[in-house]
């Protein structure tokens, strides 16, 4: 019969293999996790893909009247996509390019519809030193994303 000591040197050795082997099995499976974790990546890019062509086949573009269905006259969704074409222009640039877009601009009006789009939170304002200009809201570019799929 061995002895007590002899257990306690085999009970030990055999710990240490278990550990050794334990040590090995995650070394041998970690490739297979980041794998498995690239492939999950990869899902949700093809998801997003996805997304933007059903956006597309539905509606023929991915437009301002898709993501901001609330912009309900043809002025607002032009001043939309002239700002988010040339971001920080001020009314008097905003009017004109309005006129070369659609033939016509009403400078009081575009004015109106710009102060609108602020108060809703669709625009930004910026006071510069001569005139206010204005950009696409923080909150309609978050919106374009999550339409997108582009956040996380």
């Amino acid at each position: 019969m061995p002895d007590t000591k002899e257990k306690d040197r085999k009970i030990e050795e055999l710990t240490e293999r278990i550990a050794s082997l334990e040590s090995s099995l995650r070394e041998v499976t970690r490739p297979y996790s980041q794998l498995v974790e690239q492939l999950g990546q990869f899902q949700g890019i093809v998801q997003k893909y996805f997304r933007l062509l059903d956006l597309y086949q539905r509606h023929g573009v991915i437009a301002v009247d898709v993501i901001l269905p609330e912009l309900k006259d043809p002025m607002s969704r032009e001043i939309m996509r002239i700002l988010m074409d040339r971001p920080g222009l001020n009314i008097s640039q905003i009017s004109e390019e309005l006129r070369t877009r659609t033939g016509s601009s009403s400078r009081r009006i575009v004015r109106e519809r710009l102060e609108e789009m602020v108060r809703q939170d669709l625009l930004a304002e910026e006071k510069g030193s001569k005139a206010k200009t204005f950009r696409v809201s923080a909150r309609v570019v978050e919106k374009w994303s999550e339409v997108l799929g582009l956040n996380k």
